[in-house]
């Protein structure tokens, strides 16, 4: 299982929070590539409900990780 930026972000605004087989329905749904689908068909699932894609993806960038000062614009 891999993520990349663009493959999450096909996930994103799935309806959190989710099941393992919502988020797959979701992916199938909204036409997102089939490595969105494989992923989250690898996922072992446990009946857990995800809250975000954070609960997924472990390393997946926030606003915090990104060097940008609001402040200046």
């Amino acid at each position: 299982m891999y993520w990349t930026l663009e493959l999450a972000s096909k996930i994103e605004d799935a309806p959190w929070p989710a099941t393992k087989d919502e988020l797959i329905d979701y992916a199938i749904r909204s036409g997102a590539p089939l490595e969105v689908v494989e992923n989250l068909q690898e996922i072992e699932d446990e009946g857990e409900i995800y809250e975000s894609i954070e609960d997924i993806w472990l390393d997946y960038p926030n606003k915090e990780d990104f060097f940008f000062n609001e402040e200046e614009y």
